[in-house]
């Protein structure tokens, strides 16, 4: 089973390894194969030694610097845009719009980098500049209306990312395959009803599952509080696949597709913060 994060799921080398058909596991991408007649592991005259990746192997410092790079754009521009963009737009309606076509866009990119066999860093930093502007456009939105809440979710995203980072390899959490089969099958079912929504408000239709504030119904609160959750458990997926992908030793390269992959799941984990911070907010 793949990983719900489409980032991810589209790479089978970040997959966990499966077992063959006599019950032994796989080795993985880079591990020298041991020949069946040599049981001291030698490789006898002639045959060829195993090659490393031209640039290298993936490694946790590859994926830590990477993904600060990634989420260091996203910040920057985001700040860039929390700052300027009053100046430029003349009225609440008009930055719900920008912060809606932004998110729009930032979607189709994450869609179209996904198909992507291989993603480089000239795709992921525009995926950062574009997810910036909307991370800006978003705060900025919840700053007007509730003023001082994007410092303390900003604080909290990151707390409640390393909440779950100690948690998975201090409590040594087992992504399983049914895990992963009830976070895929949830998480595609909440961004179908987040875009059925988005498609029934342009006809007027509100079916109040994506309010804001105080005055947002009980439905809200709980799709809210389902989709933290699931951004959770995405995010100790990330976690469990970049550690597939350093223990199968891709190339080096890979390293920007996991940087890329935690990005998106950080920033949904933050707007998903916002949001149910903004319901304890007058």
């Amino acid at each position: 089973m793949r990983s719900s994060n489409p980032v991810f799921a589209r790479s089978e080398q970040f997959a966990p390894q499966q077992p063959t058909s006599q019950g032994y596991p796989q080795q993985g991408y880079g591990y020298p194969q041991q020949p069946s007649g040599d049981p001291y592991g030698q490789q006898p005259y002639g045959v060829p030694q195993p090659q490393q990746p031209a640039g290298g192997v993936m490694t946790i410092d590859d994926v830590i610097t990477k993904s600060a790079i990634t989420l260091g754009v996203v910040f920057l521009v985001a700040a860039l845009s929390f700052m300027f963009l009053p100046a430029v737009l003349p009225s609440m309606m008009s930055l719900g719009v920008v912060t809606m076509v932004a998110g729009l866009i930032t979607f189709g990119v994450v869609l179209m980098m996904s198909f992507r066999r291989q993603i480089g860093a000239p795709f992921v930093m525009l995926f950062s500049v574009v997810e910036g502007v909307f991370v800006g456009a978003f705060s900025l939105l919840f700053e007007i209306l509730y003023p001082g809440i994007v410092v303390p979710a900003v604080l909290a995203t990151f707390v409640a990312a390393a909440a779950t980072l100690a948690a998975y390899k201090g409590l040594r959490i087992k992504v399983t395959s049914q895990f992963r089969k009830i976070v895929t099958i949830s998480t595609f079912a909440f961004a179908g009803l987040v875009l059925l929504n988005l498609g029934l408000s342009f006809a007027g239709i509100d079916l109040g599952i994506r309010n804001i504030g105080s005055g947002a119904g009980l439905l809200a609160v709980a799709i809210s509080i389902v989709a933290l959750v699931l951004a959770v458990a995405n995010l100790i997926m990330d976690f469990d696949y970049i550690e597939q992908g350093i223990r199968n030793r891709l190339p080096a390269s890979e390293s920007w597709r996991a940087a890329f992959g935690l990005t998106v799941t950080m920033v949904w984990l933050y707007t998903e913060i916002l949001r149910v911070m903004s319901y304890f907010r007058n």
